[in-house]
């Protein structure tokens, strides 16, 4: 690929403006209830981010174009409002056109919001209507029956025919601190629920998760490179302070409302709910401390609520993606614990083996579920259990899978070590019926990277060498790049991975990046070895894969030169290493880095330390500020402003503690970049930038 005649695209800027080779390629795809047709996202090259609706007839094995966002709006018209824009930075979204939708049961209709508009397209003719409604447009939501479209604006749902007729209000509140039908920061962030209203099967009623944000404190986050424009106010619940108070009301179309009653004292998050086809709404509810959660049924004619699961842990209690759900014979499908083990339960029945762990339902029916599990932390599987024929596995191959399935139909998502990109096929039967097909660029790097079990711990580890033909002479430099924390895991059998690993490689480096206690796929223990510790276990496991690594390549590597770089809490782990261990770590750039726990947000934050008024040494054991004045490596701290996540104020916390000690340091602010550095110039660049530091770096003395 080039950049112009004669001109070579380089792989930061090809990775930047492909958005690490994710443009292109199909993606949040539905399966009709009957297997007739996929519905899926997709743009129209490896560099487009424009994202139009598409569907795939099953038997004909041919794809259609339903939407197009260039048909649809005028040139320079996709402009997303700023709700919206908050919306996907929670969900990590750098696509742009069509990024979601809501289909029918039957993929025979879906809603999508684009631009701020409202539009209803047909899947089974083709083409899309726009609805005349006043927005802009969040979160559209069709009804089961296909009559209606229910979306927020304002701050307040509203519902309208899908002829476009009768739009109303249905419920809202005269106050920019209530909001209904949309989630709240830390349901978005923290606990997977980015949505705030369900319809009831029979297209009649709503279940409406309401917000009052009030007690939850302000923060302005302003940009320094434009003083002309007004700092952005947000609500952001700090460790400790005050979270927003939800609750859930059932509304009807004629605005008749009845609220839900559960103790909220006692389980203030609201971390699940539904409607399902056929039966009463529920939703899931989880204690501050989340030691406790609880699926309760709601009474759709009372709002009383029965609890029908109650899970309690010492810790505590994980929030699993997929459940609950329903079999036809009424037995609840859900995820918990035994024997160290996320395990399956159909009723009061274990499904699913020791050993096994189970991260998520992909999909279920009347008397069968589709899972996601594996018994390998670098790998992820798709079982099938039913009430016929038990748990099967359907993958194989080691790799990374994700499923959905309708009728007698499974389309599978698929990543491997061997595989180029990720593909998706559509099967019957366990015979191929055919592909999506992707546009997404081919990179030109092929990765080719070792993963190990490193230490006693058997900490999974990938090593990522430089190619023969630009391998310098000599042991290498060490480059550790890790994640490292709850909810990431970055060892996994998948090539596409360690692309970016490869780069560095090739650049004179020896990469290693590996999953230390906390990070998911190995069990509940594991998992539970960082509570109220986010340091000293992590840190230590780094450590010991680096001497592991070296063990398994002697010779090969340079440990009197050893670097980290991370983002996120990979950042926060980076600055931790140079400041703690300075014997074994010479360098760090950390990107976008926690650097004081008190000011992350309540529902991660807590699950791991508490509270700082509970736990104040646990904070400040955990906490970058108190080490400041040792530092004596060079450190780089890569933030963007406009990060509502990660806020900028906590790089400058450590960077003014780092001056009041006189340690020298290297701050890079990002003006109007958020927690995704997603702008090509800015990811292709920061890449070059990290590249020249360490380099540099590590030929200095210490400070």
């Amino acid at each position: 690929m080039s950049d112009g005649p004669g001109e070579s695209l380089s792989f930061p800027r090809h990775r930047a403006r492909t958005r690490n080779f994710t443009l292109g390629r199909p993606r949040s795809a539905t399966v009709a209830a009957d297997g007739s047709r996929v519905v899926f996202l997709r743009s129209a090259g490896g560099t487009d981010p424009v994202n139009a609706l598409w569907v795939l007839d099953v038997e004909r094995a041919q794809e259609r174009l339903v939407a197009d966002p260039a048909r649809l709006l005028e040139a320079g018209d996709d402009d997303v409002p700023p709700e919206e824009r908050a919306r996907r930075e929670r969900m990590r979204e750098i696509g742009g056109g069509i990024v979601g939708y809501d289909a029918d049961a039957g993929a025979t209709a879906a809603a999508f919001a684009l631009s701020g508009r409202l539009f209803l397209a047909d899947l089974v003719a083709g083409g899309a209507t726009e609805l005349p409604v006043a927005g802009p447009v969040i979160d559209p939501r069709l009804d089961p029956t296909g009559s209606c479209v229910a979306y927020v604006t304002g701050g307040a749902l509203h519902v309208v025919v899908t002829d476009g007729t009768d739009g109303r209000l249905l419920i809202g509140e005269d106050t920019d601190d209530v909001t209904w039908g949309v989630a709240e920061f830390v349901a978005a962030e923290e606990m997977g629920r980015e949505r705030g209203h369900w319809w009831a099967s029979d297209g009649q009623r709503l279940l409406v998760a309401r917000v009052d944000e009030s007690p939850v404190q302000r923060w302005h986050i302003a940009d320094p490179a434009h003083p002309e424009q007004p700092a952005m106010e947000t609500r952001y619940p700090a460790a400790g302070t005050p979270n927003a108070v939800v609750t859930a009301a059932i509304v009807g179309l004629d605005g008749a409302r009845l609220d839900v009653a559960w103790d909220t004292d006692a389980l203030p998050y609201l971390a699940g709910a539904g409607w399902p086809d056929g039966r009463a709404p529920y939703v899931v509810v989880q204690s501050r401390d989340q030691r406790r959660l609880q699926v309760l049924q709601v009474d759709a004619e009372t709002g009383a609520t029965t609890v029908v699961r109650e899970d309690t842990d010492p810790h505590w209690v994980d929030i699993n993606a997929g459940v609950p759900v329903w079999l036809a014979d009424g037995r609840l499908v859900w995820l918990a614990d035994l024997d160290d083990t996320r395990r399956l339960w159909v009723g009061d029945e274990v499904v699913t083996p020791e050993g096994l762990q189970v991260s998520a339902v992909a999909g279920a029916g009347d008397d069968w579920v589709l899972l996601e599990a594996s018994d390998e932390s670098t790998e992820r599987h798709l079982y099938r259990w039913s009430v016929s024929a038990g748990l099967q596995r359907l993958t194989t191959v080691p790799g990374l899978y994700r499923g959905l399935a309708g009728g007698d139909v499974l389309v599978v998502e698929s990543a491997t070590i061997d595989q180029v990109g990720i593909s998706w096929t559509i099967s019957r039967a366990d015979a191929e019926l055919t592909r999506l097909v992707s546009h997404a660029d081919i990179p030109a790097l092929h990765p080719v990277p070792a993963l190990l079990r490193t230490g006693r711990r058997e900490i999974r580890t990938a090593v990522v060498l430089p190619r023969d033909d630009v391998r310098p002479p000599g042991p290498l430099p060490v480059l550790i790049s890790p994640y490292g924390g709850p909810q990431g895991r970055m060892v996994v059998a998948a090539r596409h991975a360690y692309l970016e690993h490869q780069w560095f490689a090739d650049r004179g480096f020896a990469v290693v990046v590996a999953d230390g206690r906390g990070t998911p796929g190995r069990g509940p223990a594991w998992d539970r070895t960082v509570a109220h510790d986010l340091a000293g276990p992590v840190l230590e496991d780094q450590v010991d894969a680096l001497a592991g690594v070296a063990d398994r390549f002697p010779g090969e590597l340079d440990l009197g030169r050893v670097a980290i770089q991370g983002w996120s809490f990979g950042g926060y782990l980076a600055a931790l290493a140079v400041l703690r261990r300075p014997d074994v770590f010479h360098a760090a750039v950390a990107g976008a880095p926690v650097t004081d726990w008190a000011l992350y947000d309540t529902h991660y934050t807590e699950r791991f330390l508490g509270t700082p008024d509970d736990q104040p040494e646990v904070y400040r054991t955990c906490s970058l500020l108190e080490d400041a004045a040792g530092l004596e490596r060079p450190l780089m701290i890569v933030h963007g402003l406009a990060d509502d996540n990660v806020v900028f104020a906590h790089t400058l916390h450590l960077s003014s503690a780092l001056l009041a000690a006189g340690r020298p340091h290297t701050v890079l602010p990002l003006s109007g970049v958020t927690h995704l550095a997603s702008e090509e110039a800015v990811a292709e660049n920061l890449l070059l930038l990290q590249v020249e530091f360490l380099r540099s770096a590590l030929s200095r003395p210490p400070i």
